[in-house]
């Protein structure tokens, strides 16, 4: 099975955005990371992995809070695993920060 969009779209600030959740009977690989900064100033972005039934905290941050200056981006490869109900938080400095997340959805046992 080739790569798919898990998710993107723009990061909010406070508790953040919640970004993509592995279905049911799925796990999910992430892959493809980019972290964009839209405006003309330098923003700030934290972005976690988290497992399901738990919260966005320090133990389960992949980017810790990067900054990302004006009208540029950070980009991450490589392969991280999510099980079934675990998902992708978000959390930005301010309005302008853009997620795009790519990679592989399989069914458990597979």
């Amino acid at each position: 099975m080739g790569m798919k969009k898990l998710g993107r779209g723009a990061i909010t600030t406070g508790g953040g955005t919640l970004v993509y959740t592995v279905p049911t009977g799925m796990k999910a690989e992430v892959i493809d990371v980019c972290i964009a900064n839209t405006t003309a100033g330098t923003l700030t972005c934290a972005f976690h992995l988290v497992p399901v039934g738990g919260s966005a905290d320090t133990t389960n941050m992949m980017f810790p809070t990067v900054s990302i200056p004006a009208n540029t981006l950070v980009h991450w490869s490589g392969n991280q695993v999510l099980n079934t109900g675990d998902f992708i938080q978000g959390i930005g400095s301010g309005a302008g920060i853009t997620l795009n997340i790519s990679g592989n959805e399989t069914r458990v046992g597979t």
